[in-house]
């Protein structure tokens, strides 16, 4: 596999490759149910962090992009499908393969599949109602579609109504608008909605695409950010990231010491937890973003990660974990037989991932670059 270094953002790619790596972890509890101390308590929370840098990120990525189309003169509606569909051939494919794969799986183990299987095909499985048990870390997908079509619409559509006004201006806006609506979507649940535990809160709360898709607005408002005032973007990253890692170990350490059970303290959970987390995230941008390279043997395996990042993601878990689990159970294991299972796991997964990606996953998002397709566009 290739790797043109040049064009890619190192910093960037330590952050995606971290965050699948926090995935990976979280999930390795389902190998190792009987974790206890630090450890445990620390991969639990990967499993929240972990994606949240994944929308974070894609938000900056997706909105430094969209800036420069909506900044243009020539921006019109075609160039928004143009977005949609390269975003598409980018995330749809392994989503539909896997989700596929996923289908025959449960056919194949017993398990039965979710009534209203077809909402998975439009990424409403997790719209405004509770997470499903199938396919369950597809939630982020859902999340990320829906963000991809509703930040490029609004600003398509303000252009009817605020013609005068600058369009950076708009694109704040319109920005700012979005994390308005879904602060006040978490506090309209907050209200009305009673969390039990805290599985609750993640199938209800976390996973929900209505309550959710600000925190990658969050990262398109560190793109404006960075696009505007570029000086103050790098001269403040070693300050903004050292508030934003304080600010995120600080909370994740009053949460035991002041007891901040869901129980009492909902709206901590329900509305500003996420806040909070998404902003600490976006403070690390200025500086992972002035990353451009490291020494080969950090560079190389970090960039390797962060590329098969989205097909380890899609395969790890309900793919390969539970045919793992299916056909040698781990509950039993402990010691070098339950290391040695983790690391065969791993490898399966970096193997899969590298073969999804060859094979098909970079072959279906270079369509997207066909002269066939950007003549459409035009």
């Amino acid at each position: 596999m290739r790797i043109d270094y040049d064009k890619r953002i190192f910093g960037l790619d330590i952050m995606r490759a971290t965050a699948i790596v926090m995935v990976m972890c979280s999930h390795i509890l389902w190998i190792a149910p009987d974790m206890r101390g630090i450890t445990r308590n620390l991969f639990g929370i990967f499993g929240i962090l972990g994606v949240d840098i994944f929308f974070v990120l894609s938000g900056f990525l997706i909105g430094r992009i969209l800036y420069r189309m909506y900044t243009t003169k020539d921006f019109s509606f075609k160039q928004v499908r143009y977005f949609w569909v390269r975003r598409w051939f980018r995330t749809l494919p392994n989503y539909y393969l896997t989700l596929i794969l996923n289908i025959l799986l449960a056919v194949y183990i017993g398990n039965q599949l979710p009534e209203a299987l077809w909402k998975y095909g439009l990424f409403l499985h997790n719209f405004s109602a509770q997470l499903p048990w199938f396919f369950p870390e597809s939630w982020s997908l859902s999340v990320e579609e829906f963000a991809y079509i509703l930040g490029p619409l609004l600003l398509y559509l303000v252009l009817f109504f605020k013609r005068k006004t600058p369009r950076p201006r708009l694109f704040l806006i319109v920005t700012l608008f979005i994390l308005v609506v879904f602060l006040l979507s978490k506090l309209w649940y907050n209200h009305n909605q009673e969390i039990r535990h805290m599985r609750h809160w993640s199938l209800n709360v976390k996973s929900i695409v209505i309550y959710r898709i600000d925190t990658i607005y969050y990262g398109v408002l560190a793109a404006y950010i960075s696009v505007i005032k570029p000086k103050v973007w790098y001269k403040l990253r070693y300050l903004a990231f050292g508030v934003g890692i304080l600010v995120f170990i600080a909370i994740n350490f009053l949460i035991p010491i002041k007891q901040w059970v869901i129980t009492e303290h909902p709206a901590f959970w329900n509305v500003w937890y996420f806040i909070i987390k998404s902003i600490s995230i976006a403070l690390t941008l200025p500086l992972f973003s002035q990353i451009q390279s490291a020494s080969k043997w950090i560079e190389v395996p970090i960039t390797y990660i962060s590329i098969l990042s989205y097909a380890i993601y899609v395969l790890h878990y309900s793919i390969i974990m539970q045919l793992m689990k299916h056909f040698i159970p781990s509950e039993t294991m402990a010691g070098l037989d339950l290391v040695v299972y983790i690391l065969v796991y791993v490898l399966i997964t970096f193997l899969s991932a590298y073969i999804l990606y060859r094979l098909y996953e970079k072959p279906m998002t270079d369509l997207r670059d066909l002269p066939k397709i950007k003549d459409n566009f035009k």
